[in-house]
């Protein structure tokens, strides 16, 4: 396990997630990394550490660099245990380093995960010389978590921005401009609306506060660090975070006797009537981590189900209990359905989507058995008429 350097003095010494497929109940196909960084100055400085799981693979990695003893600071930029899980033990490698994170939050939350340890606690406006180099604090609270911070080197034009920018990508190449760009930029899609949509304001704060700054890398604390592309991923989250939307259509749905699906199938075609793109999205096939990513940016969405026990399947259930806690924003919707005899499912839908805000842009449509060729024909002249 070698460091690899990605400036002079400054390396990675993280850890690569080869067979991680879940994280925080999404999906994660392409794995991740857990990214720490080895500082040598006076002060030698390691920038978190990894899952502690990996903790072999970080020590390994920094004893090709250095005696881990030489480590006088551990920055903990968040109390996740992907970020900190390996302190404890770095610290048995390191017995004279100290524990850099935020207060309070930061302090509080490591002590509650691993007790009374060597912390000095900074806040915003805190900086920290530790020889040539300068490290200066920038809590991002609710980033994801409330002692969320990152920290900048002004020397060396640095930004270390732990979750945020990152993405969950396996790779043996560290940087941007290394790894398929559309594969990147589609993870970092897909991990800030299953990790980070729901706090769109607090990202628009952190933004603003580090659009002044030099940054020449950015060393994510997931997946590759970023030095070609910092413009284009700094635009997108500025858009996502934004709620900025595109004229687009994703359409939700589970069927038991294809009715529902068929009612799915003309509303594509009601928002293909306008040249309105749509995603289709039976969720027996598709998982709910992949349909919140294109939520993330369109506009439109539609959501069916069929009544069984008086409720909505029990698929569309988890997914809308899934989505509201992402707290999608400014979005225009509308919910549909078949039934056999009650058809309860369609009002529960709407009920969700009037909950999370939505604009309902048609009355929930309600088909009963097997819906007819000129119902399914009425279906997108409605929608026509909407759009």
């Amino acid at each position: 396990m070698q460091a690899i350097e990605i400036q002079q003095g400054i390396y990675w010494v993280g850890a690569i997630d080869w067979s991680m497929r879940s994280f925080h109940g999404y999906q994660t196909g392409r794995g991740s990394t857990y990214n720490a960084y080895l500082i040598l100055d006076d002060k030698i400085t390691l920038i978190d550490t990894v899952k502690e799981t990996f903790a072999s693979e970080l020590l390994a990695r920094v004893k090709s660099v250095i005696d881990p003893a030489q480590i006088d600071y551990i920055v903990s930029s968040h109390v996740e245990p992907d970020h900190s899980g390996a302190i404890p033990f770095m610290l048995s490698q390191c017995p004279k380093a100290k524990i850099i994170t935020s207060l309070p939050n930061g302090e509080k939350g490591l002590k509650s995960h691993y007790g009374d340890l060597p912390y000095q606690g900074v806040k915003a406006g805190d900086s920290l010389s530790i020889g040539q180099r300068t490290l200066q604090f920038v809590p991002t609270p609710m980033l994801h978590w409330p002692d969320s911070m990152v920290t900048y080197c002004p020397e060396e034009k640095i930004l270390f921005s732990n979750d945020a920018f990152g993405e969950h990508l396996a790779s043996n190449q560290r940087f941007d401009d290394e790894v398929d760009k559309a594969a990147l930029l589609y993870e970092c899609q897909k991990y800030y609306a299953n990790i980070l949509m729901l706090y769109g304001r607090q990202a628009q704060t952190a933004l603003k506060t580090l659009g002044g700054l030099d940054i020449k890398l950015i060393a994510t604390g997931h997946g590759v660090i970023w030095r070609s592309y910092i413009q284009e991923i700094m635009n997108y989250y500025q858009k996502w975070s934004a709620n900025s939307c595109e004229e687009r259509a994703v359409i939700v749905f589970d069927s038991m006797w294809h009715s529902t699906e068929k009612m799915a199938r003309a509303i594509a075609e009601g928002f293909a009537q306008k040249n309105i793109p749509v995603s289709f999205y039976d969720i027996k096939e598709n998982h709910l981590s992949d349909i919140v990513t294109d939520i993330l940016t369109a506009k439109y969405l539609a959501v069916g189900s069929p009544t069984i026990n008086n409720q909505m399947m029990p698929t569309i259930a988890s997914f809308l209990c899934y989505l509201k806690g992402l707290a999608p924003k400014d979005k225009k919707a509308f919910a549909f359905g078949s039934y056999g005899w009650g058809g309860q499912s369609i009002g529960l839908i709407e009920e969700e989507l009037k909950a999370m805000g939505f604009t309902l842009i048609l009355d929930k449509i309600r088909m009963m058995n097997i819906p007819s060729p000129a119902q399914l024909a009425e279906i997108s002249r409605q929608l026509e008429k909407v759009l």
